[in-house]
């Protein structure tokens, strides 16, 4: 045994949860909708109001009902222990349906050789069960029982979660105004039903990324005509990161908002860090098996067999893994049509199969034996992720012949996964300035056949490293609009280091603005429920409303506080840009309540007698626009 791991001490004994992700956010709480049976217990955090001052009315506010990623980590009935994992959500359905299997231990021989190593012992989570596998000539997948007309426990599940209590927030008057949007063709209803999932599954627009072995998910849909969704990467390097350190990122992550997390690790004892990650997930977990498979060969590409990765793909979907992301549409004639780009081949997984396949020159293994992968999926329920191993990274090698010959071969490899009720989406670029957005969006949609897309941004300007979650964020609200499903975050320090907590955490801001902004351009129901909510308690001044309703409550509270930290600027009618001289709501105010006291009725002379009062005032004060408090 190695001297650094005899001397450590075993993590299932001290592993502890993030101290910041369990904490329930101000004013709110977890509340729980159910289904038709007992067990299907949707999360939701319902934000509580303050009631609307005197000088405005007094009125109740209903409460805000909000999309939760945080599983029961911001439960306080919950006890959380990262040595145990999250509680077990989807057995009974799983079980329910009686066409899996319990195997007697582990049939991947890495996986084997993994848990028999006493060397790890130090590292391993304690709880390891063994996996399910569908009984012989069964297929598992959501699509396929989607395909026969049956409705899963999921599929109800994921209905209840996008509604987020709409009905209940209509009633309360919450959505008393939403603008039209323009969907580009998605088809949006004004309630998501259990049947309408079912259909959307069954015609490959949607996905539900549920691993059979990955018990302790809460289910989550991603397609064009629900919720738009983000991801958030985490992942040790050969540079370091502890198991406990990726654990916490994944936790931190989901408080925040991320809807599918992928463990990108490529450093050492990956099996282990992912065991650690999906036990204590209650959000989809994503791969990139190439990796992994890369590191059993110490690196060298040319090493890589069919046989290994095989290996690999069965370990990972017996752990539990969600879906996975393949390079199969990296093909030996692509790869010469990338010599002449600026920045050549970007991504690690496309980079990888190129190699192997100038190596042998061999057509891309993953490719060619791409029938006996979609075995390996249904068996577990595993979603393709199709990785666009030759997209852009940069603006100037957008929309080129490589990036577009590879999504043509995505499109084909598609309807081979839905011949197989493989459930599958497609992961898009990269790197494309604003106006040839809408064209990647279009030719996915044409090429894949509506199947869901899935972008990492893209960055619409290549001139801003250490702001590249704001490039990016561009081009990820457009997308969105346009039809993209879920949007892969960027953080601050793209192209530049590995990301920490802050930079973790920035990024996923970002990306929930982007994405909410794109639900509210394609007019999704129920969207504009919490931009109303906070925009009239900004008008009524309620700021630990305004700070509540906000993505990112403790930054907004925080920046409050720079300049007005007392407890009494949280319940004064302005704020520190302007005071209370020239606040521009509280001046509204101001005029309306003139108006009723002189009962003037014609409102044009209201505004201007209310306007001509504040400029007489504005001049006697010195005429200054803005005035220290």
């Amino acid at each position: 045994m190695s001297t650094k791991l005899k001397n450590t001490v075993h993590l299932s004994e001290s592993a502890k949860v993030d101290s910041g992700s369990v904490q329930p956010f101000t004013r709110s709480q977890k509340v729980y909708v159910q289904g038709t049976r007992p067990d299907i217990r949707v999360p939701m955090r319902e934000i509580s109001l303050d009631v609307t001052p005197t000088d405005f009315g007094g009125e109740i506010n209903a409460p805000v009902v909000v999309y939760d990623t945080s599983g029961p980590y911001t439960d306080p009935n919950v006890i959380i222990d990262v040595r145990k994992g999250l509680g077990d959500v989807r057995s009974p359905w799983i079980e329910s349906r009686g066409d899996t299997e319990r195997l007697p231990g582990l049939s991947s021989h890495f996986g084997q050789q993994r848990l028999s190593d006493a060397e790890l012992t130090a590292l391993r989570f304690a709880h390891v069960k063994n996996p399910r596998r569908a009984k012989a000539g069964a297929n598992v997948t959501q699509m396929h029982y989607a395909r026969q007309g049956i409705i899963t426990a999921e599929m109800e599940y994921v209905a209840i979660r996008e509604n987020m209590k709409l009905e209940e927030a209509r009633a309360s008057g919450l959505l008393d105004q939403q603008h039209a949007g323009h969907s580009f063709g998605a088809s949006v209803p004004k309630i998501i039903t259990p049947e309408f999932v079912r259909e959307e599954i069954a015609r490959g627009r949607a996905i539900i990324p549920a691993n059979i072995n990955h018990t302790e998910l809460e289910p989550m849909i991603i397609g064009r005509n629900f919720l738009v969704k983000i991801n958030g990467n985490i992942g040790n390097s050969a540079l370091g990161s502890s198991i406990e350190e990726e654990v916490a990122k994944l936790t931190w992550g989901i408080r925040w908002g991320s809807d599918t997390v992928m463990d990108l690790s490529t450093g050492k004892h990956i099996h282990e860090t992912r065991e650690w990650i999906i036990r204590n997930s209650p959000v989809p977990i994503g791969t990139v098996p190439i990796y992994q498979a890369l590191e059993k060969v110490g690196g060298a590409a040319e090493d890589l067999t069919w046989e290994l990765f095989r290996d690999t793909l069965i370990e990972q979907a017996e752990q539990g893994v969600d879906y996975f992301t393949i390079h199969a549409g990296v093909l030996l004639r692509y790869v010469p049509l990338t010599a002449k780009r600026v920045t050549g081949i970007v991504s690690r997984g496309g980079s990888i199969m190129a190699k192997w396949c100038l190596a042998h020159h061999k057509e891309n293994f993953t490719y060619t034996h791409f029938d006996e992968i979609c075995e390996i999926m249904k068996a577990y329920d595993v979603s393709f992720s199709l990785g666009d191993g030759l997209r852009p990274g940069s603006i100037a090698d957008a929309n080129d012949a490589a990036q577009f010959g590879e999504l043509e071969t995505l499109g084909e490899l598609t309807k081979i996964a839905w011949k197989h009720d493989v459930q599958t989406m497609i992961e898009g670029p990269g790197h494309v300035p604003m106006q040839l957005i809408k064209e990647n969006m279009d030719k996915q949609l044409e090429c894949c056949d509506e199947a869901p897309f899935y972008t990492l941004g893209p960055l619409t300007t290549d001139i801003a490293p250490g702001y590249d979650h704001i490039t990016s964020g561009i081009g990820a609200a457009m997308i969105g609009w346009f039809g993209c499903a879920m949007l892969c975050y960027v953080t601050p320090k793209e192209h530049l280091g590995l990301p920490n907590k802050d930079d973790v955490k920035t990024g996923i801001i970002t990306y929930k603005i982007a994405a909410h902004a794109a639900d509210l351009a394609k007019g999704h129901p129920g969207a504009q429920i919490r931009d109303n909510a906070l925009s009239k308690a900004r008008f009524e001044f309620r700021w630990e409303d305004q700070f509540n309703l906000g993505l990112d409550p403790d930054t907004a509270r925080s920046y409050h506080d720079e300049t007005l930290p007392k407890d009494s600027a949280k319940v004064a009618h302005f704020c520190s840009m302007c005071g209370p001289k020239f606040c521009s709501m509280k001046i509204t105010q101001e005029v309306r309540e003139y108006a009723a006291n002189q009962r003037i009725e014609a409102v044009d002379v209201d505004v201007a007698k209310g306007l001509a009062e504040q400029a007489q005032r504005f001049k006697q004060e010195g005429s200054q626009l803005y005035k220290k408090v």
